[in-house]
This record gives structure tokens, sequence and C-alpha cells, in this order.
């Protein structure tokens, strides 16, 4: 199965921990959204999109990637990931507006992975960060296991097609 991870990691490079973890389970080669060819993406059997939360959305790097991403020709497998200082609103959803656009573009979104991250953003700063430590062996391992369930639906899904 070919896998791809693109990761937009900027700060303390939280949301690059979760991918390389995730990378080895898949065997996947992680990228930054600006070497990603948009029309190569489909190529992949599975590809991830990650992003810390800046300001309550993913990275503008991914999400240009993201709009600027054909139309899938078979179903790809996508997932998403992020890290994030504070909770997710359930209602804002973090990753929902990118699992909108992936899936108008054809691609299969099987899942979406998130974990605490440190941030030292805006006022968090001034009192030394939230999440120190974060994302921690327990969110890594926890991301391994996501990306084997990854892993194992999209085999599946081929398997089916």
């Amino acid at each position: 199965m070919k896998s791809l991870i693109v990761c937009a990691s900027r700060s303390h490079g939280n949301t690059r921990l979760v991918a390389d973890r995730m990378a080895g389970v898949l065997d996947a080669e992680v990228v930054t959204p600006e070497s990603v060819d948009p029309g190569t993406v489909g190529d992949y059997d599975v590809v991830g999109f990650g992003s810390g939360i800046y300001y309550m959305m993913m990275d503008a790097r991914l999400r240009k990637l993201i709009r600027r991403l054909p139309a899938a020709e078979h179903h790809t497998a996508a997932f998403t990931f992020f890290t994030s200082g504070a909770r997710e609103v359930p209602l804002l959803g973090y990753h929902r507006p990118i699992r909108e656009t992936l899936e108008q573009k054809g691609f299969d979104v099987i899942g979406s992975f998130s974990c605490r991250g440190f941030d030292t953003v805006g006022p968090f700063g001034f009192i030394g960060g939230i999440n120190r430590g974060r994302p921690n062996e327990h969110d890594l391992d926890r991301a391994a296991a996501f990306a084997a369930r990854v892993r194992k639906r999209a085999a599946g899904a081929q398997a089916a097609s």
C-alpha cells in the first residue's frame, strides 16, 4: 500500500511527532504541504493530512493544498489529524472543513485523530505555555494505533474494489 502523510507543523513540532509515529506504521513519507504536487496525491492508496491548530483553524498551507487538489480519479483513502493546545469545540470541529473539502474531491475520509500539544501562542506564552510535554508517549502510542486501524481499513477498501 502506497502511503503519504502531509504535515504542517510549526511552533514546537508537535504535529510532526505524531506524523512521524503514524508514518512508521504506514510506511509513509512525511512531507510539507508546499512540497507536494497536488496532481500526484491521487497516486497514493492512503493520504494523511495533519496540522497543528492555530487560532482554531488548521494551517493555511494545508488548507491551500487541499483546495488545489484535483478530483480523485479513484477513491483514495484519506485521514486527518491534528494537535491542539485547547480542547476541540464539537460544533466547530477543527477537521470538519478539511474533511468536507476532501470528500467533495472524491477522497474516502476514513478517520480523524487528535491529541493535545504544547502551546505557547497568545496568552499561553505569558504563563509558560500549556500541555508541556505533549504529545507524550501515550499520545504517540494512540497515534500509532490509529494508523494501524487506518492501514487495515484502507487495505480492506482496496480489496473490495
